[in-house]
């Protein structure tokens, strides 16, 4: 005689939960990293409109470090940026890493680059 099954079994339910939970758990790990960069991204676009004309190097890493205290960014410091001038244009340039624990020794790493254009 055949019976009728009814729900899950536990160990389909782990299995279910890991296909759901582990994913939920990177999302939850980057966000922190993602929410940092678009500081660092709106922080280097305000340069356009805080520097017009030819800014000096110094004056823009003073004001990236400034709102980059504010805003609590980590990962990146103003000596670590590249700022070139090219035809009158100050390019303005960020690239960095980060990394994130995942589980036990798996980590996470998301690359960043970002250019603002300064004319």
């Amino acid at each position: 005689m055949r019976h009728r099954q009814n729900g899950i079994t536990f160990i389909g339910l782990l299995f279910v939960i890991a296909l759901v939970g582990l994913p939920v758990l990177a999302i939850i790990k980057l966000v922190p990293v993602y929410l940092n960069y678009m500081a660092v991204s709106r922080d280097m676009e305000g340069l356009r409109s805080e520097f017009k004309g030819t800014p000096d190097p110094g004056g823009i890493r003073r004001s990236l470090d400034r709102h980059w205290n504010i805003d609590d960014v980590t990962g990146l410091q103003t000596k670590d940026i590249e700022i070139t001038k090219e035809d009158g244009v100050v390019i303005v340039h960020a690239a960095w890493d980060d990394k994130v624990s995942y589980l036990g020794n798996v980590s996470l790493m998301v690359s960043f680059d970002k250019t603002v254009r300064i004319e």
